[in-house]
């Protein structure tokens, strides 16, 4: 391990966040209008854009207010049609 961070651990990304247990609708202005879906299975999902790495931890630290379990944070790939055309990787 050389020390050095990488940029894109540092960067915006879309992030899915899985909860135990279903939190109500109205808890989504409380995490800065991500998406907020209660799954059949008993969980809460939280979807959406994270500008970076601090925001990650702040929004983490609200997970852990509710009480609900923390099951996963998964960082997804952004849609293809939200990226220009041109853009190259």
């Amino acid at each position: 391990m050389n020390g050095r961070m990488d940029a894109d651990q540092h960067e915006a990304g879309r992030y899915e966040i899985c909860l135990k247990g279903h939190l109500d609708g109205r808890w989504a202005a409380w995490f800065d209008g991500l998406s907020l879906s209660r799954e059949s299975d008993g969980t809460t999902i939280l979807r959406g854009p994270i500008p970076d790495q601090a925001a990650l931890h702040g929004l983490l630290q609200k997970v852990r207010d509710t009480g609900l379990p923390l099951v996963s944070v998964r960082r997804t790939e952004p849609d293809r049609a939200a990226r220009p055309v041109n853009e190259s990787r």
